[in-house]
């Protein structure tokens, strides 16, 4: 029987809530990446790693690479949460810049739609998404999508689904 193990990094809590429903779908054991930074994870045949959106890539997404070397015989994937939906036609592109063409091989990804939580944001997360609201609107000839996009991120929403884990469980369930 495989163990899975799944690993998050959250900071405002949509990450985790993942997490937590993956490893509830799976009956596996589920990790916080702060508590768990050394840990082998030899025992472990798959390992889903769980990630925020930050700037087109996935928080902490480093320590995963540096640990996919100890990890080659073992069954790998990655999950983003965000605030964009899952229909958001620049999530391909920006998966597809998480890793290499090799190591896309042996790597799944996966987004899951979350959403903004101004409240739980650190301060540099929430200056900085303000700022970007700030340009957004201020842009001459905004495109229909732009225009929503900077009323949508202007506050905090919650658009998570536990249905958006399916794909993950199904991948692991190979």
């Amino acid at each position: 029987m495989s163990k899975t193990a799944v690993i998050y990094n959250s900071q405002t809590g949509f990450t985790k809530r993942y997490a937590g429903w993956i490893s509830e779908a799976l009956s596996c054991d589920c990790f916080e990446l702060k508590a768990v930074k050394n840990k082998d994870f030899k025992d472990y045949d798959r390992i889903i790693f769980g990630g925020w959106a930050c700037a087109g890539s996935v928080s902490k997404i480093k320590w995963f690479k540096g640990k996919m070397k100890d990890w080659e015989n073992k069954k790998l994937a990655v999950f983003c949460v965000g605030g964009s939906p899952n229909d958001n036609p620049e999530l391909e592109k920006a998966m597809k810049s998480w890793f290499t063409e090799e190591e896309h091989k042996y790597v799944a990804v996966f987004y899951c739609q979350g959403g903004f939580d101004y409240d739980k944001m650190s301060l540099a997360s929430r200056l900085m998404m303000k700022a970007f609201v700030s340009a957004l609107k201020a842009k001459k000839d905004q495109s229909e999508e732009e225009k929503v996009m900077a009323e949508m991120i202007s506050k905090s929403y919650d658009i998570s689904d536990k249905k958006y884990i399916q794909p993950i469980l199904e991948w692991a369930e190979k």
